[in-house]
């Protein structure tokens, strides 16, 4: 959003790139800050931030903020320095690590005194930098608000260390060229499973017995995909009590074979089309792909003259009838404050977080650089926003998309391992099922990891 300017700050500003002050005691030469009154307006729906106060009493602070990410992609490059201009007395230095580097060096940092005092977050790491990130000093109840989401990532106490900014989840992306060439219109687009195999089969071409078009190639995809066609059954990735992987059971195989038919009895795709299917999308070989919002940035990078859409993803129940969930989402996290920073750049630390919760800028920045829907409420129905077709494929349906957790790297590597062994191997479902679920569980043990599908809205449909 637009700050309103109801009158001049008259305080020289400072870039954040040109301030570079210490880091660790929170001290740093500088601008001194002497006007409360900045005549800005407050922002936010919710979660309201006042932008007229003075930030560390007004007195030089630097803090440094570690991302692995480039300033197109993370929106918190921008807001730092729009955060300085209103607020001279603060730098806060931008530092980015290639991301093997950066959770190597992480967690060492906020082990110590000097680390930095506010961190990018992946939730996959959520163990890795949980021991060391401070609760967010904000309302519950207006944090809810807000953010539908929030409430999957509240601890016990009902506090949070990092929310999602912006979510993201499958769907399924069509090459438009293929697609009308085979005489297919909108009105084509599959709501169901069964129509999607009748779709996929009129865009698959053939010279002879071998495949020159995929009509739908999920090479790759293995993992994601029957995470989601198994929560449409309603069938939970994980035991009733969060701590156990749901693996080897009747959805899966089900769903494992449902797939296996897609390839060897409908013969829309082949396990030797190519071993990636956004590679195989991207060079005009695949007419269909369920994939994530980051395949946009693969195709506008490397494949800029593939004319594509995107619908969602189908679903086995008709299109008047609702599915436990959609599928899994996943989210991109808000910045974490280190608790073992000093009082001082903790306060600045949060006072800056609770800028990013209420502004709307933050969000519309995270939705454009991610390509992933705003997980903040006051934004999900914003015509600019769902000009983008990914937004507009998750619209109708983001109430019905659940999150598992910051799920162990097991339950999707071990996963695609055993659809590998089905599809290539030769290995049977019920033993590459039983295979797979053993190494789950053998890699989860000892792990406190537990799983958030419980606070789903609609956990209690599950079967």
């Amino acid at each position: 959003m637009q700050w309103k300017k109801v009158s001049t700050v008259g305080i020289a500003t400072v870039s954040i790139l040109a301030m570079l002050g210490a880091c660790g005691a929170g001290a740093a030469s500088g601008t001194t800050d002497t006007k409360k009154d900045k005549g800005l307006e407050v922002i936010g729906t919710n979660v309201k931030y006042d932008p007229n106060h003075l930030v560390n009493d007004g007195k030089p602070i630097s803090l440094e903020y570690w991302t692995w990410s480039d300033g197109g992609v993370d929106p918190v490059y921008q807001l730092a320095k729009d955060y300085s201009k209103m607020y001279p007395n603060v730098t806060i230095k931008v530092k980015k690590q290639t991301w093997d580097d950066y959770w190597t060096k992480l967690p060492l940092q906020l082990k110590g005194k000097n680390g930095p005092a506010i961190f990018n977050i992946h939730n996959s790491y959520d163990a890795l930098i949980r021991p060391y990130a401070a609760d967010y000093d904000v309302d519950k109840a207006q944090l809810e608000a807000d953010y539908p989401t929030a409430a999957a990532h509240e601890d016990a106490n009902g506090k949070v260390k990092y929310i999602d900014s912006v979510i993201n989840t499958g769907n399924i992306y069509y090459n438009k060229t293929m697609w009308k060439d085979a005489g297919l219109t909108d009105a084509d687009i599959p709501t169901t499973w069964d129509q999607f195999r009748e779709v996929a089969k009129k865009l698959t071409k053939r010279d002879g017995d071998k495949i020159t078009q995929a009509g739908f190639n999920f090479n790759g995809a293995y993992s994601g995909l029957y995470q989601g066609l198994n929560y449409q059954k309603g069938t939970l990735l994980f035991s009733a009590d969060g701590k156990k992987a749901n693996f080897d059971n009747a959805t899966t195989k089900e769903n494992m074979q449902f797939l296996k038919d897609l390839y060897d009895k409908d013969k829309v795709g082949s396990v030797d089309f190519g071993n990636e299917y956004s590679d195989s999308f991207g060079q005009g070989q695949t007419a269909m792909v369920y994939a994530w919002g980051w395949l946009e940035g693969t195709m506008k990078e490397k494949y800029p003259d593939i004319d594509y859409g995107v619908f969602a993803t189908p679903t086995f129940s008709a299109a008047d009838q609702t599915p436990f969930a959609y599928d899994r989402y996943n989210g991109e996290s808000t910045p974490g404050v280190n608790k073992n920073q000093s009082k001082q750049q903790q306060a600045v630390a949060q006072d800056f977080v609770k800028y990013l919760l209420a502004n709307d800028t933050y969000i519309r920045k995270a939705v454009e650089g991610l390509n992933s829907f705003p997980a903040k409420a006051n934004l999900q129905n914003d015509a600019d926003i769902l000009k983008n077709p990914v937004m507009k494929a998750i619209q109708p349906r983001v109430n019905r998309l659940i999150w598992p957790g910051a799920t162990p790297a097991t339950v999707e590597t071990s996963g695609k391992v055993a659809f590998e062994n089905v599809m290539q191997n030769g290995m049977s479902i019920d033993d590459a099922l039983k295979e797979g679920q053993a190494t789950m569980e053998k890699d989860m043990k000892g792990s406190d990891f537990q799983s958030a599908e419980s606070k789903y809205e609609f956990f209690s449909e599950h079967k």
